[in-house]
């Protein structure tokens, strides 16, 4: 049995800090299935123009077959990338100075590949930091002038797949034709769009491109928390359906706390379900249902918010300890509210649109918030806790006392295995920029809805109605009961003063004011 000092708490307040700050909402973002291109700008990298098409992880096509590159082909079973409409838009600057008779007078390329191999783009393998081919590498046979360097796979001659892109004449446009590239070993595959030619300095790109496992549309990624999510629907209504029985048994014993403990396990089987279907959904049609993410985000949300506001006032022993907030209960709400907005904006921000649309500015405005709320939750949980036990201690409540060391004991546990897991997490990243792990990314999201639940699950067990809801509940007048001083005793049959000079010996009156204060 842990024993809560003042000096042990202030550690646990760091720790929790911590634990939140770098745990929020760390879920590795990915881009949609379809990436979209809204004439976007290519940027200079060394002596070529570059811009990133996409990257996602892609399993193998189930059912392989490259003799058809038909964009109608049955996809059934299939993994791919496929080009829609994909055109590049040059300066009418740079088209005007073409030759009109010339056939072609612009080149842009499109590059796939696999991460593993993405030394084999450019001059690396040549000891030189060039991406276009010159006129010297040229002549030594390496490469062909004005194009991407690139060393084939001598495994695999056809990868890296190229494909080149001509502007003709004075056009200013040049569109690209519908190709597919099907899929036929695992991995995480990049695309690039580069061109070499000083003079289409300015080009813009726009369409779009798709990108499909054998399964369905979701990134490779995301593909398991849609098992993930299904299991956890499962694992919310197993748990709301044993509260429920027991709700219903002890009926007549339910306190407040009770109903908050049944709305928390409500949204959460919610917020499960909401999200196995959305991404259900996104799997089979290739694009995120806006109005059912409006609904995950805002179940998720709210949740959260709930869930923190529960954690608090059981931490503050409400009734359990007092019957009621008092005058902090303005303060609750207003932290909730709060909460809510910030967490609302965040979540919409992670979860519309794809993560190109916006910059790391962005994202910090809306997760600074959240970091800094959580902070100050965790905080004002630890302190409630500590002057709970303080009081239940004082006042020899031991039953009460067990039950919240109990409590204490498991969030304690939960912040040290979140301690654990975010150096995990930051090993993984650090060791993996490139995404080349991306099969077992899921896990790190998947960890903290976990976490949570496992913490609901401990809340219910402790919680839990019963025939002796005295145990846990508050009661009037258990303060003088628990202090061993009889109501009905000829000692206490003096004037009032005697009886709160009495009171305040067993350090009863202490807390009474604590509570006004409160």
């Amino acid at each position: 049995m842990l024993f809560w000092s003042r000096s042990g708490w202030k550690v646990f307040y760091v720790v929790g800090f911590l634990w939140v700050c770098c745990n929020n909402d760390l879920v590795a973002n990915v881009d949609g299935s379809i990436h979209e291109y809204i004439n976007e700008v290519f940027a200079r990298q060394s002596n070529a123009f570059f811009f990133h098409g996409g990257s996602e992880g892609l399993y193998a096509s189930k059912h392989f077959d490259s003799t058809d590159s038909s964009p109608d082909k049955p996809i059934k079973g299939k993994s791919f990338i496929r080009f829609e409409s994909v055109t590049f838009v040059r300066p009418k600057e740079s088209a005007s100075k073409q030759n009109e008779m010339q056939q072609n007078t612009g080149l842009v390329e499109a590059i796939i590949l696999e991460v593993k191999e993405r030394e084999r783009i450019g001059g690396s393998f040549l000891k030189t930091d060039l991406i276009c081919c010159t006129h010297n590498l040229s002549k030594e046979g390496y490469c062909s002038a004005g194009e991407v360097i690139i060393q084939k796979n001598p495994d695999k001659p056809e990868w890296p797949k190229r494909f080149k892109i001509f502007f003709e004449g004075t056009n200013e446009e040049a569109p690209m034709n519908p190709e597919v590239v099907e899929i036929d070993r695992t991995g995480m595959y990049y695309l690039y769009f580069m061109y070499c030619d000083p003079q289409l300095k300015g080009t813009l790109i726009k369409g779009r491109t798709v990108w499909k496992n054998p399964d369905g549309y979701l990134p490779g990624k995301m593909a398991p928390l849609m098992t993930f999510f299904g299991f956890m629907s499962l694992a919310y209504l197993v748990l709301g359906l044993a509260w429920f029985v027991r709700f219903v048994q002890f009926w007549k014993d339910i306190i407040q706390l009770h109903y908050c403990i049944t709305v928390v396990i409500a949204l959460g089987m919610c917020e499960m379900a909401v999200w196995y279907f959305e991404y259900a959904n996104f799997n089979s049609t290739g694009s995120r249902p806006m109005g059912v993410t409006l609904w995950a985000v805002t179940f998720t949300s709210v949740k959260k918010t709930l869930s923190r506001l529960l954690l608090l006032v059981v931490s503050m022993g409400y009734g359990v300890v007092r019957p009621t907030l008092g005058g902090i209960t303005l303060r609750v709400l207003l932290i909730g509210l709060v909460y809510l907005v910030a967490s609302e904006g965040l979540e919409l921000f992670e979860n519309l649109g794809n993560v190109n649309d916006f910059s790391g500015k962005a994202k910090l405005f809306f997760v600074l918030p959240v970091a800094l709320l959580d902070a100050v939750i965790i905080l004002w949980i630890f302190s409630s806790l500590s002057k709970t036990l303080e009081k239940l201690q004082m006042r020899k409540n031991m039953a009460k006392l067990e039950l919240y060391r109990k409590f204490t004991n498991s969030l304690a546990v939960c912040v040290l295995i979140s301690i654990a897991w975010i150096g995990f997490e930051l090993y993984f990243n650090a060791t993996d920029p490139l995404s080349e792990l991306w099969q077992f990314a899921w896990i790190i999201p998947a960890f903290w809805t976990l976490l949570a639940y496992s913490l609901l699950v401990v809340i219910c067990v402790l919680w839990a109605p019963s025939r002796n809801p005295t145990r846990y509940a508050y009661s009037e007048g258990e303060d003088f009961d628990e202090e061993g001083v009889s109501l009905t005793s000829s000692v206490m049959t003096g004037d009032m003063a005697t009886k709160l000079e009495r009171t305040n010996v067993y350090g009863l009156g202490e807390d009474v004011e604590e509570d006004k204060r409160e």
